[in-house]
């Protein structure tokens, strides 16, 4: 026999629900054995009666120590409170400004009661006097607010993890274009609120809400819902919207959805056993894990024998007439087992509290004054094992363990286990989709406003939802990651292409001429010997140094102008190999600023030409005075002195680098060096203008004597140099690769041979092999007979 008895607990089960509107004309309570009765919270009722009377058999939990309860059918959230008045009452009295730990209710702890609105209404109740509250149902997210429920505990996941498998499902399927019907309580609005919140920064979209509400016209309902094509219908409601729900599902024959149910009817054997309920689709469910309590069998069936009871049996039976006897053992056990475990957790709990409170042994427990803040301080602290389960909160009330169980709804009308979420200690879901049979006949039925998009596109919102979009393909040098960004296509980098509607960047194929190549070789070879010409020229030159021809060449300018044309071949070896800003700068500036002095020895060598023989006898004074001062010289040095300054000005400012040409072959990178023309422009002005004045002066001397042909020689020069660069511009304007570069090399070294063999080898050739004509007389002759003809 136990010891001392304590009436420590008391249990508000919703055994009836109010399934009509209530009328009255006066203040009254609801009569609960009125309203609908519930066999599954009628069970959850009769598993507290089963644990406290296991607790009151056990030799280790409260040794010497006897549970009572009181329990009520808290029928109603707003009409059904005497059963809520009588447990804070003391003597028939309630006394709200008494003295703290003064004449307070002989009960210590409360289970229950079971929906989020009927918590909510009578937590205040208790809060107050931090009389504990351990819930077995309500998961709305308010409860975890401990400034507002500081003795709320649960033994129920709250709605967001319900959310968050209902997310995850939604996701591994990929269904995004979802139905949510709720209830209008505050059990449905937090759920609503939750998904919301959860698929924010998804691919998710809710097409259509709806709340049911007693008013809620179904037929508008599924209307709705086929006109925008939604194939998943999440209904988070309790057990007996969710009834209404799929009753009207089958009534209006809809057929060919995916039904998500939250863990309130995921269970439910009425629906899963209905013969049409195959028709709606398939139907996966979040349920508690079933854990089979040891022993309440038995205390079931041994219970019905005992429900021929007179009215004060019954009263002692439910606290209220329950009607109870019209159902059967067999009934009880099959109804919807979910929360089993969280009711006979919530008394343990309470139990194991107590136990701690009234600091018990082997031998007993310790006579202590209990209060409810007692019970309450054990209850944050528990910790034990039940049926293999550890039972422990966390600072805001809630289950630090725990899973849900992934159903299907099989043709036999069996919740079947698909997978698991687990919570605690870390997050693992699983899902075995092939146990499913979908009513597709064995694919994954879809649920989206618009189909992906296909490899290589990118949408384009253009509706509210971002669920429903167009596609449009990503074009060259772009592609598209839809794991990072499925909206937008992004550029490749500078080394990498792509086609049009690709996923990826290849990397481009980098070009440039190397010095191996044939083509360098060549034109290599061809400046070697353009040197090796050059000095060979300026040997024969220095040797006949006082021959007419070398003098009338231009004598000491020769020299320059050879020495010119050495210094600019080093430019052709520039071209050639991996640009750097070394190569890039020498490849550009020896050619501008020694070709302008070859330019300036010609402007000063046709001036000279023109002067001896046309201008000198108008304008003696002229001639005297050039030679006087040496002015041809005094411009070679000025142009020279220009040229240089404008290209360290400009070479300063924006000097040739290095650059990865992109634009000319999709898949290919051409390096290149880069010369800003804006920059440069004043040293290519000079350049033309030489240009220009040279082509004027030994233009004017084409008539001179016959055999005297250095006027017919630069002009020759020059028109050969504008074709060479005429012809160079054509074809990069017309042809875009690397081989440009050796174009650009080759017309630099025809530019050099230009001058080379047709002003100076006809030189070369009399000096060496017509002798008589480098003679003085010979050239005497020629001007006697030149200005003979001109006198005539």
């Amino acid at each position: 026999m136990r010891g001392a008895m304590t009436d420590v607990g008391s249990g508000l089960f919703d055994i009836h629900y109010a399934c009509a509107p209530d009328r009255h004309l006066r203040p009254e309570a609801l009569d609960c054995t009125t309203q609908c009765f519930s066999i599954s919270n009628y069970r959850r009722f009769q598993l507290m009666r089963f644990t406290v009377e296991e607790i009151n058999n056990s030799t280790s939990l409260l040794p010497n120590v006897a549970l009572g309860y009181e329990m009520f059918d808290h029928c109603s959230d707003t009409l059904s409170f005497p059963g809520i008045l009588k447990i804070i009452s003391v003597n028939g009295q309630i006394q709200p400004w008494a003295e703290p730990n003064t004449k307070l209710s002989k009960v210590i702890a409360v289970v229950g009661p079971f929906t989020s609105t009927q918590a909510l209404t009578v937590a205040p109740f208790f809060m107050v006097d931090l009389i504990p509250m351990v819930n077995y149902g309500s998961s709305t997210s308010i409860f975890s607010k401990k400034a507002k429920f500081p003795s709320f505990l649960r033994t129920v996941h709250p709605n967001s993890d319900v959310i968050e498998v209902i997310v995850t499902i939604l996701k591994h399927f990929e269904w995004r274009w979802v139905a949510f019907l709720y209830t209008a309580d505050d059990y449905g609005n937090d759920g609503l609120d939750l998904f919301i919140n959860r698929i924010r920064d998804t691919d998710i979209c809710i097409a259509y809400t709806k709340d049911l509400d007693t008013d809620v016209n179904f037929s508008r309902l599924f209307r709705q819902i086929e006109l925008l094509n939604i194939n998943v219908i999440i209904v988070f409601t309790a057990e007996v919207a969710a009834e209404a729900v799929i009753k009207s599902a089958i009534h209006f024959n809809i057929t060919n959805k995916v039904w998500l149910a939250n863990d309130a009817w995921s269970l439910n054997k009425r629906l899963s056993k209905m013969k049409e309920i195959r028709n709606i689709g398939t139907v996966l469910g979040v349920a508690q894990p079933i854990v089979t309590v040891p022993g309440f069998g038995d205390f079931i069936r041994s219970a019905e024998n005992q429900t021929e009871c007179g009215y004060d049996e019954q009263q002692m039976f439910c606290n209220q007439v329950c009607n109870c006897s019209n159902w059967r053992a067999k009934d009880i056990l099959e109804a919807d087992p979910s929360f089993s475990f969280a009711v006979y957790s919530a008394v343990y709990a309470i139990a194991h509290a107590l136990h701690k409170t009234l600091q018990c042994g082997e031998e007993g427990c310790n006579n202590v004054t209990v209060y409810p803040n007692m019970v309450l301080a054990e209850l944050q602290k528990s910790n034990f094992t039940l049926l293999n389960r550890t039972i422990q909160f966390d600072k805001n009330g809630d289950l630090k363990f725990g899973l849900y169980f992934l159903v299907f709804w099989n043709h036999t009308g069996d919740a079947q286990r698909i997978g698991f979420y687990k919570f605690y200690p870390t997050v693992h879901f699983y899902l075995n989709s092939t146990k499913i049979l979908w009513y597709t006949n064995g694919e994954v039925p879809t649920s989206v406003c618009t189909p992906e998009c296909p490899e290589g596109y990118a949408r384009k919102q253009n509706y509210i939802h971002i669920c429903c979009f167009t596609c449009e393909i990503c074009p060259n040098e772009t592609y598209i990651n839809v794991t990072e960004d499925s909206y937008n296509c992004l550029s490749c980098k500078d080394t990498e292409w792509s086609k049009e509607g690709s996923t990826s960047c290849s990397l481009r194929l980098v070009e440039y001429i190397p010095f191996t190549d044939m083509g360098a070789m060549l034109i290599m070879v061809g400046a070697c010997i353009l040197v090796g010409l050059s000095g060979v020229i300026s040997v024969l030159f220095a040797v006949n140094y006082n021959t007419p021809v070398v003098r009338s060449a231009g004598g000491p300018m020769c020299f320059l102008i050879l020495g010119c044309l050495i210094l600019c071949s080093l430019s052709v070896f520039f071209y050639f190999g991996k640009p750097t800003n070394v190569s890039c700068i020498f490849r550009y500036f020896p050619f501008l600023l020694f070709f302008t002095v070859c330019l300036a020895c010609f402007v000063v060598r046709s001036f000279q030409i023109v002067c001896i023989f046309k201008i000198a006898a108008k304008f003696p004074k002229l001639q005297r005075w050039w030679t006087k001062y040496q002015v041809q010289w005094l411009l070679i040095t000025g142009a020279f002195t220009a040229q240089a300054l404008l290209l360290i000005i400009s070479f300063s400012y924006d000097p040739p680098r290095p650059y990865n040409e992109t634009a000319w072959h999709q898949d290919q990178i051409v390096l290149f060096c880069s010369l800003n023309l804006g920059a440069t422009s004043f040293s290519f002005v000079l350049l033309g203008l030489l240009s220009c004045l040279c082509f004027i002066f030994s233009y004017m001397g084409k008539d001179l004597p016959k055999n005297y042909n250095e006027a017919k020689a630069i002009t020759f020069c020059l028109l050969l140099l504008i074709l060479i660069w005429i012809l160079f511009v054509t074809i990069y304007m017309l042809y875009h690769g690397k081989f440009i570069q050796s174009l650009n090399a080759l017309a630099v070294l025809c530019s050099l041979y230009s001058f080379l063999l047709w002003y100076f080898l006809p030189k070369c050739y009399i000096i060496i092999f017509q002798a008589h004509k480098n003679t003085p007389q010979y050239f005497q002759g020629l001007i006697q007979n030149y200005t003979k003809a001109i006198s005539k």
